[in-house]
């Protein structure tokens, strides 16, 4: 008989008739009752074992982590905490899991430390807490699709190997095909790139921004979805070497137009995800709740998970200018008793998550937009505003989170681009397609990116963005 999804079996009204199910068990008491779970739903479905209905040496096998698959009736359940369950007829142990192992393992029913699970990244999956992260994360990045698709963009697949720097920061992680204990050199004694595979210094990608401006130079509006990387020895909650990068550039749309999709677009993908993923996220509050509750008071969140969403989609984002942020900050009282760790104290000041912060929780208290930044805090190919000493960039800010998307309209007078790069060292012959486009029919356009796994941070409630992607790459860390 073909298997059922225990997610379906438990919203059945078809009681009395038969039905299969697979997965794997959670747990076995009395040696009666199996809760089984098959990963599609973060809810078990009960299967009740009657005497001598299967074979003892069976029955030996079902144990905490065992793959089976369970034939049966589909019943009113007896017991609590579920409508429905299944009497077993028949029951086949597909994959046995040992015992006296699985102590050694994050599948035994001790609770572990989300240290201890990101040691089994690979096991960690068949946790309730990772299973509720991993099905959000997947239906994040579905309805992100689903948005863009809707609004008539189109999905680009910018290169993962890429010879430019499109951030300008100097830390993106090398490509290369040479035999590193033999580098070929030229005869200055420098590494000769020409010999390698590309022909040149090659890089992985930090971002298909450049290359995604192009396309919407010819489709008019397009995004990417893909894996980016920094090369940024950053031991942090916030940061990893590997994540994956939402970025859709619009031509004939300026910064205003650029911040009203942002709102749009976010507004958008966190609705779906309270209509769409509601048990795992009720799980996820109700983990945050009693996490909380081990919390001195001070450190405890403001609003439970689900009102924190719900909070961004009913107020407005604040649009505010960097110039009049600094001002907030500079007057405000954790600034001025010196609370802040770092101090604001002119206006130039590149902020930091707890200024981030304090704006959206503290000042306006919905999330807010910052806009037109100092020029010298920003990258190369952000549209220079008539003051010369601002950019029309513009960072997006939540509660708990501080920046969540960054963006500007690009600058697109050629003559001023060059300036740019001129003053930052960007030598004209490495980005000359991207000159090209302000050469060929030029006109306003923006975009903006939002890191993929802090927009997972954000609904998911969890504070290392270590959990919240499958296999986590950061410094001295790339197992799995």
């Amino acid at each position: 008989m073909k298997h059922s999804k225990v997610v379906d079996v438990l919203k059945s009204d078809k009681l009395l008739q038969p039905v299969t199910v697979k997965g794997w068990v959670r747990s076995f008491r009395n040696d009666r009752f199996i809760a089984l779970n098959d990963g599609s739903t973060i809810h078990n479905i009960q299967c009740v074992l009657e005497d001598n209905a299967i074979d003892n040496k069976v029955q030996e096998k079902i144990t905490v982590g065992a793959a089976v698959a369970i034939t049966g009736t589909l019943v009113e359940s007896q017991g609590k905490g579920q409508k429905v369950e299944i009497q077993i007829t028949e029951l086949k142990v597909v994959g046995e899991s040992n015992p006296e192992e699985l102590k050694l393992t994050i599948l035994s029913p001790k609770r572990h430390s989300l240290e201890k699970l990101r040691e089994q990244a690979h096991l960690r999956v068949r946790t309730n807490t990772f299973g509720a992260i991993m099905r959000v994360r997947s239906k994040l990045s579905f309805v992100i699709h689903e948005y863009f698709q809707k609004n008539n963009f189109y999905y680009v697949h910018t290169p993962v190997i890429t010879k430019s720097d499109a951030e300008g920061a100097g830390e993106a992680f090398k490509v290369t095909n040479f035999d590193l204990t033999n580098v070929p050199k030229d005869e200055t004694g420098a590494v000769n790139f020409k010999e390698d595979f590309f022909g040149a210094e090659t890089n992985l990608t930090v971002s298909g921004q450049l290359e995604a401006e192009t396309y919407a130079m010819g489709l008019g509006s397009v995004y990417t979805f893909g894996p980016t990387f920094r090369a940024e020895n950053s031991n942090t909650s916030r940061h990893l070497a590997e994540f994956w990068m939402v970025e859709p550039e619009v031509a004939f749309c300026d910064l205003d137009g650029n911040m009203d999709l942002a709102e749009d677009f976010i507004k958008y993908v966190i609705q779906y995800a309270l209509d769409n993923c509601a048990d795992d996220l009720e799980f996820l509050e109700n983990r945050l709740v009693q996490e909380d509750k081990q919390k001195p008071q001070a450190e405890r969140s403001e609003m439970l998970l689900r009102d924190k969403l719900k909070f961004v989609l009913e107020n407005n984002f604040k649009r505010v200018s960097y110039t009049e942020a600094i001002e907030i900050l500079k007057n405000s009282k954790p600034n001025k008793k010196k609370k802040f760790k770092y101090i604001i104290e002119e206006w130039g000041a590149d902020l930091q998550s707890e200024h981030e912060r304090f704006l959206v929780e503290k000042h306006f208290k919905s999330p807010v937009i910052l806009f037109d930044y100092p020029a010298k805090i920003k990258a190369f190919y952000m549209r220079l505003n008539e003051d010369g000493n601002t950019v029309r960039a513009m960072d997006i800010l939540f509660p708990g989170i501080g920046e969540i998307v960054g963006g500007s309209q690009r600058e697109e007078r050629l003559e001023v681009l060059k300036e740019k790069m001129a003053a930052l060292d960007i030598p004209e012959e490495e980005l000359w397609w991207y000159l090209d486009t302000r050469r060929f029919g030029t006109c306003t356009h923006s975009g903006f990116g939002l890191g993929f796994e802090r927009l997972v941070l954000f609904v998911t409630g969890m504070s290392n963005i270590r959990d919240v992607i499958p296999y986590p790459r950061t410094p001295l860390n790339a197992e799995f």
